[in-house]
């Protein structure tokens, strides 16, 4: 089945994901579902580290993914079908944020740590995803990476670097370049995927996934690739997209059953929580869901929530 799933995740082009996404979902049913049951819901939930409380704040039955909590904390940022949308916090009605000419948009969005800025990840026609940067509030976007393909995933706390996963030579590994664009570096270079690169919010490390194990595991390294080192070992979970509370102090990830290969969606998964300096990642949150679930920052900036989507299919 061609999918952009088997081609590390959502690493192919969004317009193509776009126009077969009727035909991914009926392919990816689960087995118990029939085919008139095939209504897609998305659900935007958040929870709070400090109750185990869960909230949906938006429910709709078109797709979502991919949310970001806006660093003022009054709002949530989505993507769905290549547009970005913003959301209050509250819930409500969602509203189209202007990306200028970048309507092909993929999961891989987010705003600088002062909130003034946002990168997204956009697909030319005919060309792979590219990174841009404009104001937060909307506005005409900035190429930054001319090389394709290229996802953000990470600003650096100073506002002058971003880190991402790109193909290059047909291996993805974790590059940074300038904001204002340059000369990318590479930061990785081992066997297999290397994805979700993210700063701590004292610029000390990159946190990362890598499959270099054989099995997808977090990472960290210095800002200058140095002193790789792995975080999880647990063999029973593939992880992926470390997010790194705003305080510091925790992480929130994505786990799969370690015998899924990438990271599909409509999967039963687990988000797990750990401290940064530390300790056993403990399971947070069980759902139905994986590609689009929380693929970017998603941390309130009072570190104490972070929000995701989570899915389910329901008579039409």
């Amino acid at each position: 089945m061609l999918t952009k799933y088997q081609m590390h995740g959502h690493r192919t082009s969004r317009l193509l994901y776009s126009l077969l996404f009727p035909i991914i979902i009926f392919l990816w049913l689960p087995a118990n579902c029939n085919a008139q049951d095939s209504v897609l819901v998305s659900k935007l939930e958040t929870y709070n580290t400090e109750t185990g409380e869960r909230n949906v704040v938006y429910r709709t039955r078109d797709h979502i993914a991919a949310p970001n909590w806006s660093t003022d904390g009054s709002y949530f940022l989505f993507n769905s079908g290549g547009k970005l949308y913003t959301l209050p916090v509250t819930g409500g009605t969602p509203e189209l944020l202007d990306t200028g000419f970048a309507t092909n948009c993929n999961n891989d969005h987010g705003f600088s740590m002062d909130g003034k800025w946002l990168a997204i990840s956009h697909s030319p026609e005919n060309e792979g995803s590219k990174i841009y940067v404009l104001p937060a509030e909307g506005g005409t976007p900035r190429l930054v990476t001319p090389k394709a393909p290229s996802y953000w995933h990470g600003w650096s706390p100073n506002g002058d670097t971003l880190v991402y996963p790109a193909r290059r030579d047909g291996k993805f590994d974790i590059y940074a370049i300038p904001v204002d664009g340059g000369k990318e570096i590479k930061l990785t270079n081992a066997p297999g995927l290397d994805d979700g690169a993210e700063y701590t919010p004292d610029g000390r490390w990159i946190y990362y996934n890598s499959v270099r194990t054989g099995v997808m595991k977090i990472f960290r390294m210095r800002p200058d690739g140095s002193a790789q080192e792995q975080i999880t070992s647990n063999e029973a979970y593939a992880d992926w997209f470390p997010h790194i509370s705003p305080n510091g102090k925790q992480i929130v990830f994505l786990s799969y059953d370690a015998s899924v290969e990438g990271h599909p969606p409509f999967k039963d998964v687990v988000l797990r929580l750990m401290p940064l300096q530390g300790g056993s990642p403990q399971v947070v949150v069980h759902l139905f869901g994986g590609q689009g679930t929380m693929n970017v920052p998603s941390w309130a900036p009072d570190s104490k929530r972070f929000a995701f989507v989570r899915y389910e299919f329901v008579s039409p």
